[in-house]
């Protein structure tokens, strides 16, 4: 089972499960706990292969990888803890893991709140998946990884993003990375399908102004999913949690506390 953590403040609370996205682990949220852990029961998680999830890669290394299957690791948490619904809170690539859950098992998703959301690959994020796949095999996949955070994160105000990430994505194996790699085959059927698709599930994307690599295609998701809302942060680029935590923080406690009249 992956690792997880959970900060429960009573039985009558609902439940928040933070999921990060491809690289990280579930320390990149050390900015929302303090707020979070005021309002909600708390669920954290490293997805496999990813923090204290580690321990069991050669479990994993045994299985394929999907966005299917990395979902249904997270339901196995959730079931373990007898967790029946909860609020999802997702940053960049984990807006697709939460989606799929949302697919799978929608009944157990009250909301989604979707920061740095992953919805459409613009050209330059292809030839950047492109040019990875050519290189992958033959150059340590930190000099890929520190390449897409350099061209997502770009700017001086982004650095903290920027080192967070690379820092964290300094603890994955080279080959669990190319495993994760290899996801990317799956990401445009995946957010074809999930762009065509509302599932009518309250969905708020939280973007930062800065964010051109995915901010235009949420903007056009917004406007055809009626369960869908967007806000965006200036002066904010891909990782708005880390970016703008207090903005992050109000912003999406609002809207897990009132889903259905947020506006």
């Amino acid at each position: 089972m992956l690792y997880f953590k959970k900060y429960e403040l009573s039985p009558e609370k609902e439940w928040v499960v933070f999921v990060h996205g491809a690289g990280g682990s579930s320390s990149i949220w050390f900015k929302q706990l303090r707020a979070f852990k005021q309002e909600f029961n708390i669920l954290l998680l490293d997805l496999r292969g990813h923090g204290k999830s580690k321990d069991f890669l050669q479990k994993y290394l045994k299985n394929d990888y999907t966005f299917k299957d990395i979902t249904k690791d997270i339901i196995e948490v959730l079931d373990h803890n007898q967790i029946q619904t909860a609020h999802f809170v997702g940053i960049s690539l984990a807006s697709i893991i939460i989606r799929t859950l949302a697919e799978l098992q929608p009944e157990r998703i009250k909301s989604m709140t979707l920061g740095g959301a992953v919805i459409r690959l613009n050209v330059r994020s292809k030839v950047l998946i492109t040019m990875g796949n050519w290189i992958k095999r033959f150059v340590p996949y930190m000099w890929i990884y520190t390449l897409f955070a350099w061209v997502i994160m770009p700017r001086k105000r982004h650095k903290k993003s920027r080192s967070l990430f690379i820092n964290e994505a300094k603890r994955l194996y080279q080959k669990e990375f190319l495993r994760w790699y290899q996801l990317t085959a799956e990401v445009n059927p995946l957010l074809k399908y999930f762009t065509e698709k509302d599932v009518a599930i309250p969905t708020l994307y939280i973007m930062g102004a800065e964010d051109y690599m995915f901010l235009p295609q949420v903007k056009n998701v917004v406007n055809v999913h009626q369960s869908a809302w967007l806000k965006v942060l200036d002066d904010c680029g891909h990782v708005v949690n880390v970016d703008q935590p207090e903005a992050f923080n109000k912003i999406s406690i609002d809207f897990i506390k009132n889903p259905y009249l947020y506006k």
